[in-house]
């Protein structure tokens, strides 16, 4: 079995570890009624449409 050389820092260890942490942008599809962007398998926040029928009434 390998045997380190050297002490592995804090900080090496710390940023190695807090590269799984960071979050990535969440997906982002065209409304195909109004053209705004949202969040795909979502009723459109602006229009209130889903699979091409009207799912909630927005003001």
């Amino acid at each position: 079995m390998a045997v380190p050389k050297k002490k592995t820092s804090k900080a090496k260890s710390r940023s190695r570890r807090a590269s799984n942490w960071v979050l990535g942008l969440p997906a982002r599809s065209e409304c195909p009624q109004c053209r705004h962007a949202k969040v795909p398998h979502r009723v459109c926040p602006t229009c209130g449409w889903y699979k091409g029928r009207q799912a909630i009434e927005i003001d």
